[in-house]
């Protein structure tokens, strides 16, 4: 599918994905060979080296031990306001190379990695290839986006029976996932239209948000 819209000309965003997707190394390479960037959540035993001040790698060892060893420098970020509160954590960033016995020549990138307060060890990690003077906050606010998708999930079983076909065949399978998605377009048009973005974005999204 990503493919396609590569070949289709859509526009080029970052593609954020929870780690049954961040987790295969050959789905981050096929992103990459695309010309896209990611920000993809990965599993704990991943295995990584870190990077030196002039960029030699490290011993190679899992993200969550790289975590740990980070624990000194987590600071606090807010990545957006939820419905009663801020949301925020601890995180802290760092350049890795993710290298396998593969022959493959791979770049550095960014691995996040989040330790909630009162959490005995991190507990989320995120391999990123955004722009090597990306700020923690940036990775973090990029990375959390991926709750709009969920939400759109939401919408679509909650309001438009997403969830409700229980045919068999594939074609019948096509119809009802094609119809509903036309009809949640046509909604976030109509939302759109009713609550145009201000020039800072703030107000389109809470009037978004608002009307789901």
């Amino acid at each position: 599918m990503i493919e396609r819209a590569v070949k289709a000309g859509v526009p080029h965003g970052v593609v954020l994905a929870d780690c049954d997707y961040g987790n295969k190394t050959v789905f981050r390479d096929t992103l990459t060979q695309l010309g896209l960037s990611y920000a993809v959540e990965i599993q704990s035993t991943t295995k990584a080296r870190r990077l030196g001040a002039r960029d030699e790698p490290g011993e190679r060892m899992a993200v969550s031990n790289i975590g740990r060893r980070l624990k000194k420098k987590f600071r606090n970020v807010t990545w957006r306001e939820g419905t009663n509160a801020a949301l925020r954590s601890r995180f802290e960033r760092v350049r890795v190379l993710v290298d396998r016995e593969d022959n493959i020549e791979r770049k550095p990138e960014w691995l996040l990695v989040e330790w909630p307060d009162g959490e005995p060890s991190p507990t989320k990690f995120v391999l990123s290839t955004l722009p090597k003077n990306a700020s923690c906050k940036q990775i973090v606010r990029t990375f959390k986006e991926r709750w709009r998708v969920e939400r759109s999930y939401q919408d679509l079983k909650g309001e438009l029976g997403f969830d409700h076909y229980e045919g068999r065949s594939f074609v019948g399978w096509h119809h009802h996932v094609t119809v509903v998605l036309v009809c949640y377009a046509f909604l976030v048009a109509e939302v759109v239209r009713s609550f145009p973005p201000s020039a800072s974005g703030k107000a389109g999204n809470d009037s978004l948000d608002n009307a789901a």
